[in-house]
């Protein structure tokens, strides 16, 4: 086997030029499938990253119905304080749970006694949403305190109505909204931050503490529209997921399914549980990029194919008087078939081996220049990571397609006969 491996490679030596060129094309291939898709997947990660840690989570817990009428922030469907005491006794026994955080979410109108604007509020206690949102507090400008970023009495404006309605840091302005018995409410309270938003010039998202949402839907006593979660390992998201929809169904009776629970006295409760993909538009971006690293593996295998099937065509045209002369002198059409197929081998297998090297080099220079590129307020190191298993698979791919396209041309010369190859001209 040896004797035939070193006659392959011999042979493609013999044309270098046209070997060195071939092996050129599949391993610039490798290298644009190894960049492109080390490149690719650190862009997703961190723009994963700025969504989850920045306002969305990781997970979030809701109650049935929610999440469908989430566009008109309802206030009739919300967790109770018994259903929230039930939640937290079970995120604070998974340990796959870093940290999680109650949210009232609610539209209103906000005004600085001459214009008027629509808002959006998000209602939190400050020091867990800091812990569940690591990136919040870096997108708010003129906060004192990171872990008490806006207390009672206090309101975070995002920047767009900050600018819009000509305000300042410690201005006073009147949040007004409509509870769930249709009466309206206002409540005065004091600019302390500007955030930045990560959806572009129409975000409206401001920020006050719970009490004051209390206050302003006139509440007898707190009620939840959703519990934002952090994990302790992105990684184990599925899994933590799946052990919470698990746990709320034990905590209070036998599950109806996977997300729901009943209550002993039969009035049904419904808990959902969504990971951050369920919830987010950049969802659908991120399975576009997977598409894109599938269709540059594709051209790559198209590469790859046509390289081989054509060098070894022509290879077996050139040599068609040198296999009738192995044949004549008593060489197997085994023997035949297994050297020509060798030499598409090596030619593919060796230009994916010098690909990857290249790859990996480009890849580690990326890491070491720490290149950061700014999209709006999304920041991006461009540091990718070395994706083993894309190089693993990548090498398959063509050592795989190295085989397909060889063996057409490599069976052909082996059912060469002597006779008719000795006088081909």
């Amino acid at each position: 086997m040896s004797g035939i491996i070193r006659i392959g490679v011999r042979n493609l030596l013999r044309y270098k030029r046209r070997t060195i060129l071939t092996g050129s094309l599949i391993a610039i291939g490798v290298v644009l499938v190894i960049v492109f898709g080390g490149l690719a997947a650190t862009f997703k990660t961190s723009v994963i990253g700025v969504i989850t840690n920045s306002s969305l989570s990781d997970m979030q817990i809701h109650k049935k119905g929610y999440v469908e009428s989430i566009d008109n922030l309802p206030l009739d469907i919300f967790l109770s304080p018994h259903q929230f005491g039930k939640v937290e006794q079970v995120l604070k026994e998974n340990n796959k749970i870093a940290a999680f955080s109650p949210r009232i979410r609610f539209g209103a109108m906000v005004s600085n006694y001459m214009k008027t604007s629509s808002i959006r509020i998000t209602a939190v206690y400050p020091e867990q949403e800091s812990k569940t949102c690591v990136g919040l507090v870096t997108r708010i400008k003129g906060i004192k305190n990171p872990n008490q970023f806006v207390n009672k009495g206090e309101v975070i404006l995002p920047e767009i109505l900050f600018k819009g309605l000509a305000l300042k840091l410690g201005d006073e302005v009147v949040i007004l909204t409509t509870n769930r018995e249709g009466a309206v409410n206002g409540v005065p309270l004091k600019i302390v931050g500007v955030i930045e938003s990560i959806m572009g010039p129409s975000g409206k998202d401001g920020y006050v503490n719970i009490e004051d949402a209390k206050d302003i839907l006139r509440m007898e006593e707190i009620n939840i529209s959703e519990i934002a979660m952090r994990v302790q390992n992105f990684e184990d998201l599925n899994i933590a997921k799946k052990e919470i929809a698990k746990s709320l169904g034990a905590a209070i009776a036998r599950p109806m399914h996977e997300s729901s629970i009943q209550k002993p006295n039969g009035d049904r409760q419904v808990f959902e549980v969504h990971s951050w993909d369920q919830l987010a538009p950049f969802s659908t971006i991120a399975k576009m990029i997977d598409m894109l690293v599938l269709m540059v593996r594709l051209i790559l295998i198209s590469i790859v194919l046509i390289s081989v099937m054509n060098i070894m065509m022509m290879s077996v045209y050139e040599r068609t008087n040198e296999i009738g002369t192995i044949a004549a002198i008593g060489t197997v059409p085994r023997k035949i078939l297994q050297i020509f197929l060798t030499e598409g081998i090596a030619l593919g297998l060796g230009s994916a081996i010098v690909g990857s090297v290249i790859g990996v080099g480009i890849l580690f220079i990326f890491n070491l220049s720490n290149l950061t590129f700014k999209f709006h307020s999304i920041q991006i190191l461009l540091a990718p990571s070395i994706p083993w298993s894309e190089i693993f698979s990548t090498n398959i791919i063509v050592l795989i397609i190295s085989i397909i396209g060889g063996f057409l041309p490599a069976y052909k010369a082996s059912k060469m006969e002597p006779v008719d190859a000795l006088r081909h001209v």
